[in-house]
């Protein structure tokens, strides 16, 4: 039976938390909130960090919300204020926060208290507590149970394998890339798979859901060095508007929905091992037959189990490999792994006898393909055909309805709402813009028939923090009409209509600004104006200062000024507590300076 909040005391934590760490991070689960005391400091992510789900998928939560959950409860370990308190991370009732909860705090041991996935899997089970497998982003029966020993797995091959390093994980470009309107993409392997919906011949907004042409993708795959792509699904935009900008691309489709044979499945292996550059892959949605095949080059190449790779691939990119598509992955592991045995076998006897410049000619004969001179002829007739297929139109498929489900979540700017200081990790703050690296320009292409603007760089808005002024010191009118605003009070300064507090550069000082008093009339200043009203304005403050300072220093009141100057005509020194440049040039024409 769980402990209340009223009733949870200091001897009640060793037998209802599970210890991590001994004397100070316990993890417990209750039906109830529970309070911090003076020993205990309590926290919970359950409403902070929430799955966004397609259908009746929970978990597991993703790559962004898991780095989040290290950073906050990192702080919390190396805080001095709490380096006398046992740290509870507890969740309650729900059971699909209870797993979510679970493998966070797993992972989280795995990741940085060095534990092994079966250690720190056995202490979530030690306290006879049960938790509930993850499930497929579907809506029909649950076909593969995703348990979260296999996810701590998934973790643990990653981290040995370096593809999960938060030393250089972005969170922020993680969540921005992966929002529909801003690509849809996410790295499975860095620097080898990325998985992204597929492109669309023209950039627009179709049933809610933000489409975008191949030549938005262009920059983005040049700088992460990304040289081939593979489309599974039908073809909806031409292959060679990829080609002709240099990238290899290759056409395996199967259904969607369905499973590869394995034709398909040896010819992507075979791409996928040639290329010389990180590959994007691709099918309607990126999720089921995108997630299937990256799946089959990790059990082959890296040995992963059919529940790890799954694990994996959901963590960085939720949503994928689907129904039956769990079961191939399962079937395919034992064959997998012994074409990679063979396969690294080979290759070591092929270093040994210095074969390895051969093989690799020899293999990229195989993908030599020849395109005609004129690269336009029937290209809008070939993609308004390939566009126009019947069962495109004739009903919305598995990735359809995945892609809508995912435009249709509620737009957020992060994975929950851990503060700042929490994610010390970060590059950047978390109020900064991201404007460089959204799509919309290119939706608008489509309205001016002006050529859609390609996904930018991240890095791009980073060294932009805010409009500075010029050099040449002519700030713009509405730095001075803020000054106006904080000197007057009563006054309301509105600048060509625009924000007050936004600093533009203006052309010339003789600009004017538009000043309305708390009477309504307008009254127009020139700049010269503004600029005299402004050091009147400073010249009064100054008077008013120096009269405080003779006040509090001599302990008298505020004397008028001839009662001042009679107090030093007799004086042949003027006091240094007044021995300013204005009172010293007006005691000298009164005489009292030699």
């Amino acid at each position: 039976m769980f402990k209340t909040v009223c009733k949870m005391t200091a001897d009640d934590v060793s037998s209802v938390c599970i210890e991590f760490i001994k004397d100070q991070l316990y993890f417990a689960i209750l039906q109830q909130k529970i309070k911090s005391t003076a020993e205990r400091h309590c926290f919970c992510i359950d409403e902070e960090l929430a799955y966004e789900n397609f259908y009746a998928d929970f978990g597991p939560l993703n790559l962004a919300m898991f780095y989040r959950f290290c950073c906050k409860l990192t702080k919390k370990l190396k805080s001095i204020t709490l380096s006398r308190k046992k740290i509870i991370f507890y969740t309650c009732g729900d059971q699909k926060k209870q797993a979510n909860a679970a493998y966070l705090i797993g992972s989280y041991a795995v990741m940085h208290l060095n534990m092994l996935p079966e250690e720190a899997y056995s202490l979530l089970v030690s306290r006879n507590s049960s938790y509930i497998p993850f499930r497929d982003a579907s809506f029909g029966t649950c076909m593969y149970n995703l348990n979260i020993l296999d996810c701590l797995r998934g973790v643990h091959k990653a981290l040995h394998y370096g593809w999960l390093d938060f030393s250089n994980f972005d969170v922020e470009e993680y969540e921005h890339y992966e929002r529909a309107e801003n690509g849809d993409l996410n790295w499975i392997i860095p620097g080898k798979f990325l998985a992204f919906s597929g492109p669309h011949p023209k950039s627009k907004i179709e049933n809610g859901y933000p489409l975008h042409a191949p030549e938005a993708y262009i920059p983005y795959f040049r700088k992460h060095n990304i040289t081939t792509i593979i489309r599974l699904n039908k073809k909806m935009y031409d292959a060679r508007r990829f080609t002709d900008s240099g990238f290899e691309h290759q056409d395996l489709f199967f259904v969607d929905g369905s499973t590869p044979n394995d034709s398909i499945v040896r010819t992507f292996l075979n791409i996928c091992e040639n290329a010389e550059g990180a590959i994007a892959v691709h099918c309607k949605a990126g999720l089921g037959r995108t997630g299937t095949l990256i799946a089959c080059y990790m059990m082959k190449h890296y040995r992963l189990t059919a529940a790890e790779a799954i694990a994996w691939i959901r963590i960085c990119r939720p949503g994928s490999i689907i129904g039956p598509q769990q079961n191939f992955v399962e079937e395919k592991q034992n064959s997998l792994w012994a074409e990679g045995d063979v396969f690294r076998e080979k290759m070591l006897n092929e270093r040994e006898n210095g074969k390895m410049a051969v093989t690799r000619i020899l293999s990229g004969v195989d993908d030599i393909t020849i395109n005609g001179s004129n690269k336009n002829r029937g290209s809008k007739k070939e993609e308004m055909e390939m566009y126009n297929d019947e069962e495109e139109r004739n009903g919305l498929t598995q990735g359809d309805k995945l892609r809508a489900l995912k435009s249709k979540r509620q737009a957020r700017s992060s994975s929950g709402s851990l503060s700042q200081e929490e994610n010390k990790m970060h590059t950047r703050s978390s109020s900064q813009s991201l404007s460089g690296v959204i799509l919309q320009a290119s939706f608008q292409s489509c309205k001016t028939s002006v050529s859609p603007l390609a996904l930018s760089d991240q890095s791009d808005s980073r060294k932009r923090t805010r409009t500075s002024l010029p050099a040449n010191g002519t700030g713009g009118s509405s730095l001075c009409n803020t000054r106006l605003v904080r000197s007057l009070g009563n006054l309301h300064v509105v600048a060509g209509g625009k924000d007050p507090m936004c600093c533009e550069p203006c052309d010339s000082h003789r600009q004017t600004a538009s000043v309305t008093t708390n009477l309504g009339s307008p009254i127009s200043l020139s700049m010269g104006q503004v600029h005299l009203q402004a050091s009147f304005l400073r010249s009064s403050q100054a008077k008013w200062r120096f009269g405080l300072h003779l006040h509090r220093s001599q302990k008298l009141q505020y004397a008028k000024r001839d009662m001042i100057f009679s107090a030093c005509a007799n004086s042949a020194k003027i006091p240094e507590a007044w021995n300013t440049r204005r009172f010293t040039s007006v005691f000298k024409k009164k005489g009292v300076v030699p």
